[in-house]
């Protein structure tokens, strides 16, 4: 079994892994802060 990692700070994730949209590409993160960061960085389309 692959290990995954959060998409803005590489943490483990886990069962609590929150999904965000970013640039129409589905990406995990570990929390909602991480989330904030990726939404707030924003990527180009």
């Amino acid at each position: 079994m692959s290990e995954k990692t959060c998409a803005a700070c590489d943490c483990e994730l886990d069962e609590n892994a929150i999904t965000v949209t970013i640039g129409g590409r589905a990406v995990e993160v570990c929390c909602e802060e991480c989330a904030e960061k990726l939404r707030d960085a924003g990527v180009p389309e």
